[in-house]
This record gives structure tokens, C-alpha cells and sequence, in this order.
């Protein structure tokens, strides 16, 4: 069912007429957004601008300094002033609260959401929520699934009930792997000798090393952990969606560390917390998956920066870790690219709409040049690989599905070896799954070089 927009009043000068209503969703796990989209070729200031819904007492007002670049979408949780029903409307005005610029109605929720196709010109229709980002006129792009590039036989990579539950994202740094345990614990793993992976027993990391905030309190929900290309000397970069002290609210943060101490406890060196640029989601349902991609990687590969319109250039941005963050939200399957500068400041550069219910990690493959996203059981273990395409965004090159030695596991850490482990035209995957199925939290497969 595809439900027009309503009728809108006379055109407005330029650029009012570039800003469109692009998605709306009235239900689900993101509930009562409405996002905007600049379809024109300059910068649009919609400071102040009101959104309503078919109730002329309603209003959100647009907060002071806000612009949407060329290309830019933005989305606005507009639950705190109305809320959006399943026969309803969106209307978008200019500050004085009389002149509409764009308008959509219709008769039934968004499934899961309302989107334009293409975005900005086209009419609306029910299709996968990617707020903040391109809509996904289909999923996948067309892409079939195809098996898993790789071994179908899967083993076990650690002993019986080592971790237990919770164990989440992985980053393998040569001979050690690095993870994230939900429950506000990193872990330094070294090769257990017979292909799979231990506790390392040093400098206080034999039970794992409990997280801390900046101002050394808190549980971070952690969830996802990288590194740049210092690698760890650099510190581990840890994605949490919420205070596990305060597990109602969402707070999703991106967490340095030092990892060089001794000590059984790390307080993070610093926080980026992106929570009031994102899109509202549940407590549970925010940042699960993180990975850093290098400036001269993305600049080589004709990177567009949403926030410019433009071809990246990181000199835009000062001092930062000379490179990009990618961190997955689970509740609405977007991926979302962030510079994160020493300062503390962010920009968001990227949002990308991966067709998938969750994204529960993403690891960048260097000697592929190619990005993985993951969904856990939620997707039937679902993989699919993104590279930077000829328009500079992220789209979709191959889904593949898991393993078929492997179980529907809620498998929520990934990991790929490096390219030093090629042997044959095979080299290591490894797999943590949440739930610690059969006393196992980490499995091992392959996939072709």
C-alpha cells in the first residue's frame, strides 16, 4: 500500500522547496520520528522550523543552529510534543508556524517505516527503517544470498564456560583477541594452542578488566571494541549503548582506553557521547558493533562526507585518530561514520542503511577493502559486506549466510584474521555468541582470502 502525501501550499523560495519529508515511523522500536532530507545543492539553516501532525495545536520546534548539508538527512523524535497514530499526518513549516513547506499523510503505521523512493522526489511507501540515512528501496539492492565464502565446518575456540554470557564484539590484533563483554568488561585473549583462544594470565587481565566512565563510575554496556591503526598502544575504542547503573536510559557512547596498565579496573581517557545526534532507540536496542576505517583509505575510495556533501577531507577536522568510527545500532540496522576529534568534538560523515532488522557488528577488512556487518540470530546469522561505490557511499556488495555447520546462534562478535594468516587461500573468522550456547562463547571458521 503506497499512501501519497497530502497537499501542500504554494511553493516557497529556494531553498525552503530543497527540504523534504523523507520517513516517517509511527511505530516499532523507533517510534514517532519524522526525518527531513536536503535535496538541494546548499547548506539549508531549519533553525526553528515547527513539525506537526494533523493537529494544528501540536508543535516541535527545530532547535537554533540547525542545517541540513546538501544530501543531508536528519531525523527528529518528536515523542516528547505529539505522538504519530496509524491514521495521522506529518507537516513540516517554516518558523512562523503558517507557511507549510512539505507534508505526508496516511492510513495505517509504517511497516516499520514510511520512506520516500527515491529519497526526496519520489512517493511513499512502506519500507526498512533507516532513519538518518538514504532509504533502502529495496533490500539488498537486489542482491541474492549466497553461501558462506568460506569452510562450512565450524569449531569451538575456547574451553567449556570460560566467559559465560554476554560476550560480544571481537577485534583481533595479530596474536591477541580483544572483547567485549556486555557487562562492562574488556578482555585480552592470547591463542590457547590449539587454534582458539585463552584468557591472557598477565598484567591483570585473567579475569577480564571491568569499565568504567571518564569520571571512573559506572557499568558501560559495552558491546563492541577496535582499534585504530596505533593499534592497541593507541588504546581500545569500546561502543556502549547505556550506563548498565542506569539501564533504562540510552547512552550511546564511544569509550577510550588505555589498556598498557596492570591495574583490574580501566576508567575511560575519554567519551563521545552521540546520543542527542541519533535517532531515539530503546535502552537495549543502541550501539552494538564498532570499526575504524583509515582517512587515506576512504579518500583513495572517493568517500562522500554527508556533513559537507563533499569528497572527505580530514583536514576539515583537526586533530583526531586518522580515521573514521563506523558503529551499528541494533534497533534500526543503520550504521552511522563518525570523526571523532582529541577534543571531545564529533561529526557525523556517514549514515548508511544496511537492508538487515539489527546490526550486531562490523569489522573493516583491510585486505579486502571491504566492511562486514553482522546480524545475530535475529537475521539467521545473516553476513553482508559494504565497500565505498562509485556515488562515494557504502552499498552493499554480497549477503552471505552463515556457516551451515553453524547453528542460529546469537552469535554478536565477529572477527577476520589478518592477511598474515592466509594459508591456502583460507584464513580465520571467529564468532562470539551472547548467549554461550553449549558453555561456548567463541567459535572458528574461515573464509577465502
Amino acid at each position: 500500500m503506497v499512501v501519497g502525501a497530502l497537499t501542500a501550499s504554494p511553493a516557497h523560495a529556494a531553498p525552503a522547496d530543497d527540504i523534504r519529508i523523507n520517513e516517517v515511523v509511527t511505530t516499532g522500536n523507533v517510534n514517532d520520528s519524522v526525518e527531513l532530507y536536503n535535496k538541494g545543492t546548499t547548506t539549508v539553516d531549519v533553525s526553528g522550523w515547527v513539525l506537526r501532525d494533523n493537529n494544528n495545536s501540536s508543535k516541535y520546534k527545530i532547535a537554533s543552529g540547525t542545517t541540513l548539508a546538501a544530501g543531508a538527512f536528519r531525523a527528529f523524535d518528536v515523542h516528547g510534543s505529539f505522538g504519530l497514530g496509524s491514521s495521522d499526518a506529518a507537516r513540516l513549516y517554516l518558523p512562523d508556524g503558517t507557511t507549510l513547506v512539505d507534508s505526508f499523510g496516511w492510513s495505517s503505521h509504517s511497516d516499520p517505516s514510511w520512506s520516500r523512493c527515491p529519497d526526496g522526489t519520489g512517493s511513499f511507501g512502506k519500507a526498512a527503517l533507516t532513519l538518518g540515512g538514504p532509504n533502502d528501496c529495496g533490500s539488498g539492492g537486489g542482491i541474492t544470498p549466497v553461501a558462506w565464502p568460506g569452510s562450512s565446518s565450524i569449531t569451538t575456540a575456547d574451553a567449556s564456560n570460560v566467559f559465560g554470557t554476554d560476550l560480544s564484539g571481537l577485534y583481533q590484533e595479530g596474536g591477541v583477541m580483544w572483547g567485549a563483554q556486555n557487562s562492562g568488561k574488556l578482555w585480552r585473549l592470547v591463542p590457547n594452542g590449539s587454534g582458539g583462544w585463552t584468557p591472557d594470565t598477565a598484567n591483570g587481565w585473567t579475569s577480564g578488566k571491568a569499565l568504567r566512565f571518564t569520571n571512573g563510575s559506572g557499568t558501560p554496556d559495552s558491546e563492541g571494541v577496535t582499534l585504530t591503526g596505533a593499534g592497541s598502544a593507541g588504546g581500545a575504542f569500546v561502543a556502549s549503548e547505556r550506563n548498565g547503573d542506569s539501564s533504562g536510559t540510552s547512552r550511546l557512547s564511544v569509550l577510550k582506553y588505555d589498556v598498557s596498565g596492570t591495574g583490574t579496573t580501566l576508567t575511560a581517557a575519554k567519551e563521545w557521547n552521540l546520543t542527542s545526534d541519533l535517532p531515539s532507540v530503546g535502552s537495549n536496542l543502541g550501539f552494538e558493533g564498532i570499526t575504524w576505517i583509515p582517512d587515506a583509505t576512504l579518500t583513495g575510495a572517493g568517500f562522500k562526507d554527508e556533513s559537507t556533501g563533499s569528497a572527505y577531507n580530514p583536514s576539515l577536522y583537526g586533530a583526531h585518530t586518522g580515521g573514521v568510527f563506523f558503529v551499528g545500532v541494533e534497533g534500526t540496522g543503520m550504521i552511522y561514520g563518525y570523526v571523532l576529534q582529541d577534543s571531545g568534538a564529533f561529526t557525523r560523515v556517514a549514515s548508511i542503511s544496511t537492508g538487515l532488522a539489527g546490526v550486531m557488528e562490523l569489522q573493516w577488512e583491510p585486505q579486502a577493502s571491504r566492511l562486514w556487518v553482522v546480524c545475530d540470530d535475529t537475521c539467521s546469522g545473516q553476513h553482508r559486506t559494504m565497500q565505498v561505490n562509485a556515488s562515494g557511499v557504502f552499498a552493499t556488495t554480497a549477503i552471505y549466510n552463515r556457516p551451515t555447520g553453524m547453528a542460529n546462534l546469537n552469535n554478536e562478535g565477529f572477527s577476520v584474521a589478518g592477511a598474515d594468516e592466509c594459508v591456502g587461500g583460507s584464513k580465520p573468522v571467529y564468532w562470539a555468541d551472547d548467549s554461550n550456547d553449549s558453555g561456548h562463547a567463541l567459535r572458528k571458521g574461515t573464509i577465502t582470502c
